[in-house]
């Protein structure tokens, strides 16, 4: 470092944001048993599921007769997509699991997901802290939302929620599982559609919303066969969330899982988004840690704001 460039960095300190490891460390139904050479054994429920894992780059600390005795496998095909499930003993193509007072179905499917990413468990108990300290009922907009778990979450918390997905599968999958979770009665207003031209539309219409969670694939088709690529059109679908927010919004969660982006980034996207309200910004990694060797398997990247009052409140 020259001396000009040390003058600068004084005349000008960067805002260096504090970033968090986040586990989800609540459930009862769910454990991270092990990881490592790339792969992870998991318990869902009853049953032992290996999957594919590219952050396990360590050693595994079980041994090989505990992989062994997993009920499944899925085996990613030699390109980068694709793959199947082989099954070691019979299974159920269905089965329940619950955290909390939330009950939902995990199924191996063609994919390697299952209908639950446990490690956000993390942040659905934030979020709905945060909705039972605003003593509201906010009006909140979940993109991406996959199964429902999230939009369950909050809108048992108290919260009118907007559910939108481009997949009329995985939406019929998340009604199933507000009905498994006994919470028919609950406001939840379930959108099939594509995530950008949705907001778009929604800020035409002078509709406003108090709190959004979007957790945004790298890669999607909307119901329209409408493209979605992270890099490309993530800043396009934070300016059109921006202007939907409410004058008094409360939070803002944004969750990422297999980018190539770093927590900075999700930080700095945020900060601008929310650069007129008066609040706190987070950001960090989110994961899992294991039973066995107590190691934290970082699965996700995100960042969040929340209301100053409110955040506050939180300690």
């Amino acid at each position: 470092m020259v001396k000009s460039d040390i003058l600068f960095y004084m005349e000008h300190p960067m805002t260096i944001p504090d970033l968090s490891l986040l586990a989800a460390t609540s459930w009862q139904d769910y454990e991270l048993l092990d990881s490592g050479a790339g792969m992870k054994l998991e318990r869902f429920g009853a049953y032992r599921l290996i999957r594919p894992e590219a952050e396990a780059v360590w050693q595994r600390a079980l041994p090989e007769n505990e992989w062994r005795a997993a009920d499944a496998l899925y085996k990613p095909a030699p390109e980068e997509n694709g793959g199947h499930w082989e099954f070691r003993k019979k299974m159920p193509d269905q089965w329940k699991l619950s955290y909390g007072q939330l009950a939902f179905w995990v199924k191996t499917s063609s994919s390697r997901h299952l209908g639950v990413f446990p490690e956000q468990s993390c942040q659905w108990d934030w979020a709905e802290k945060v909705i039972h300290l605003s003593g509201g009922k906010p009006r909140v907009l979940v993109l991406f939302g996959y199964t429902g778990i999230a939009s369950l979450s909050a809108a048992a918390a108290g919260a009118q929620v907007t559910h939108l997905d481009a997949s009329r599968k995985v939406i019929t999958w998340a009604r199933e599982n507000q009905t498994l979770s006994r919470l028919d009665s609950l406001p939840i207003r379930w959108i099939l559609d594509d995530a950008l031209k949705f907001v778009q539309r929604e800020q035409r219409r002078g509709s406003c919303y108090d709190a959004l969670i979007l957790d945004p694939p790298k890669f999607g088709r909307g119901p329209k066969g409408e493209i979605w690529d992270f890099y490309k059109l993530l800043p396009d679908l934070l300016a059109a969330c921006r202007a939907i927010l409410s004058p008094d919004p409360l939070f803002v969660q944004l969750t990422a899982y297999a980018v190539k982006a770093s927590a900075a980034t999700m930080y700095n996207a945020i900060l601008e988004m929310t650069a007129r309200f008066k609040g706190i910004t987070q950001a960090g990694e989110i994961g899992l840690l294991e039973r066995s060797a107590k190691r934290f398997l970082s699965t996700a990247i995100f960042a969040r704001w929340c209301r100053a009052d409110i955040h506050q409140e939180m300690g």
